[in-house]
């Protein structure tokens, strides 16, 4: 089969496509012909040398979602070849083919493209876990997204929005904040002109932070007391200097959070809790107009991966990449 493959640690140009094995079809798992795969920060940085995949995945062959087809079952009843799925796997999303735990699996809602259900699995279930299992988010509380116009941002509006949040959120960009209104956000904070916590009225019950560092101590200073940061990345950088004592004086919980770590057990019962209460949301037979949608900015040939790295790497894509076999 054919498969994008890292030829290297660098830029873009070190992705090629080559000829590669099909991957087996273990016990209890099926083999999904990729039609899309979405693209993640986790792509670039494995691309660059500084996020290798994970023990039992592919080290040369990015990708963490796909959207396809079942080409081959073995041991399992839950699917049949020819069912159109979507999921998430430690690598290989960029090849022709993938094999996955037939538990770890989701069916693609009616009504939407591959290219639409490969935009879904990462963001939607990072922002889904991040929000409900680890936030712990209810109605009528405040919750802060940071960087609300990247693929977990607008999932996560979606949800906070969909489990009768106010979502509030940040961007340097002021037209990202303009198009996220359209997706759950109800107050957006241009951090290119007025630092968040300027500019926040009131504190918050729950933040979404990808940035790190750099937010780690105003965060901590607007959450109400009990309040829930949660971690789901450190783009800003690794590093921190805060005022440790409102997190003893108001109880406040730092919680941190990654897909690609996980076990299989851990990603079967995520999967298995998602397809039951956000899954039907999708549907669009079921709603004229969703609840949840995939949030998908274009999509590129396989044959240009690299300039859909580019792409992603700019900073100035509005939700998903996708590229497409």
């Amino acid at each position: 089969m054919k498969a994008v493959i890292l030829t290297g640690a660098g830029g873009p140009d070190v992705l090629s496509i080559g000829d590669v094995p099909k991957p087996e079809v273990k016990p209890g798992c099926i083999r999904v012909r990729v039609r899309a795969a979405g693209l993640n920060r986790a792509d670039l940085l494995q691309r660059q040398g500084h996020y290798p995949a994970p023990p039992g995945w592919p080290a040369d062959i990015p990708g963490l979602e796909y959207a396809g087809e079942v080409e081959a079952v073995r041991e399992t009843s839950r699917w049949k070849v020819g069912d159109r799925v979507m999921g998430l796997v430690g690598g290989g999303a960029y090849g022709e083919m993938v094999t996955v735990h037939a538990d770890e699996t989701l069916a693609i809602p009616e009504g939407l493209s591959f290219a639409e259900a490969a935009a879904i699995p990462e963001v939607f279930l990072t922002a889904y876990d991040a929000l409900v299992t680890r936030g712990r988010l209810r109605p009528g509380e405040r919750v802060l997204i940071h960087a609300v116009g990247s693929g977990v941002g607008t999932a996560a509006a979606q949800i906070a929005r969909h489990l009768g949040a106010t979502v509030l959120g940040t961007s340097r960009s002021a037209d990202k904040l303009t198009r996220a209104l359209v997706y759950g956000l109800d107050i957006g904070i241009d951090t290119s002109r007025t630092p968040f916590r300027e500019a926040l009225t009131e504190p918050v019950h729950v933040i979404l932070d990808s940035i790190g560092g750099p937010a780690f101590g105003d965060n901590l200073a607007v959450l109400v007391p009990q309040g829930r940061l949660v971690l789901l990345g450190h783009l800003g950088g690794t590093r921190a200097t805060a005022d440790l004592a409102p997190i003893v004086r108001n109880r406040l919980e730092v919680i941190g959070t990654a897909m690609r770590v996980r076990t299989l057990d851990e990603r079967k019962a995520l999967v298995a809790d998602f397809s039951q209460r956000m899954l039907p949301l999708f549907d669009r037979r079921i709603e004229q107009a969703a609840p949840l949608r995939p949030v998908l900015q274009t999509t590129f040939p396989m044959e240009r991966v690299a300039d859909a790295h580019r792409l992603l790497e700019s900073n100035e894509t509005f939700g998903k990449v996708v590229v497409e076999w």
